[in-house]
């Protein structure tokens, strides 16, 4: 399989290069997709992000290093990207629990996070619900917060809207655009923002559809979303503890099952997650078709 190949690769080239300064476009234009789409596939696939898999199996090669050669500290931080001691050993021990000093010792324990390979496994079993949906441009109004590259969307996101209705920002939107609040949800999200020179991962809008004449309140920011033909998934949940798992659950099933198996790619649009109601999530991903 294509996807399969693409993805060994880029892991291929991560081994090779530990010792250099790694570019996450670079690794993503190996595995033929944009920086953006690849780390958030790579996210959602290996439930950490990129960076934090680069930086650990950098560490796992210089814990082998610093118990099997002679080399310095300062000389094994550095060939691991490292500009200084210190900095070395903060991460050094944030992973392995014991500086780099204490690893020398022998019988110190460390950790070794290995090698990622992507294999072929028998999924489809579960079918998955879509719809095409075409829809001229809009804009939205709402709170954004920006997701950096070390930081795990998974944990970040759900954070984001929790923060969002305990702070009174949820009631603020809906006063500003004219809606109810709790009777209707009308909040949704947008993942955008991905072509930044990979100075952060992306932005994520929590954002309600308002009418151009709204009023422009801080801390509150506009997206224009332009018109696209979209992939529509869907889902349910029966009880709000379990949402965050299943709308989790469906990004990682459109990346390794729907996308691989397609004759479509994502475009650089925003990607929405939409919530019909307080039961039901719908991920809209704009499309179009694969470059042969």
């Amino acid at each position: 399989m294509e996807w399969l190949v693409r993805m060994n690769r880029a892991i291929d080239y991560i081994e090779e290069n530990l010792t250099e300064n790694i570019e996450l476009e670079d690794v993503a234009k190996i595995a033929c997709c944009s920086s953006y789409h690849f780390q958030r596939m790579f996210s959602f696939i290996i439930d950490i992000p990129l960076a934090v898999y680069i930086r650990r199996r950098k560490l796992s090669a210089a814990a082998i290093e610093l118990q099997n050669s002679d080399m310095k500290i300062i000389d094994i931080a550095l060939k691991y990207g490292y500009d200084s001691p210190n900095s070395f050993t903060r991460a050094f021990k944030n992973l392995h629990g014991i500086t780099p000093s204490e690893a020398r010792k022998s019988g110190r324990d460390l950790m070794c996070y290995p090698v990622i390979s992507f294999q072929i496994s028998i999924r489809g079993d579960v079918a998955m619900q879509y719809r095409f949906e075409e829809r001229e441009a809009f804009e939205v109004y709402g709170l954004v917060r920006r997701i950096e590259n070390d930081e795990d969307q998974h944990e970040v996101i759900p954070k984001f809207w929790q923060k969002f209705q305990e702070n009174g920002d949820y009631e603020k939107i809906c006063k500003i655009c004219g809606i109810e609040p709790y009777k209707e949800l009308a909040i949704a999200g947008a993942i955008y923002d991905f072509d930044n020179d990979g100075e952060y991962m992306s932005k994520y809008m929590l954002y309600t559809e308002r009418e151009r004449k709204t009023k422009l309140v801080e801390p509150f920011e506009t997206l224009e979303i332009p018109k696209a033909k979209w992939v529509v998934f869907t889902d349910k949940f029966e009880d709000q503890n379990v949402s965050t798992q299943v709308i989790q659950n469906l990004w990682k099933r459109i990346f390794t099952e729907w996308f691989p198996s397609s004759e479509l790619e994502m475009t650089n649009g925003p990607q929405l997650e939409v919530y019909p109601n307080w039961n039901s999530v719908e991920v809209w991903i704009p499309v179009k078709e694969k470059v042969k």
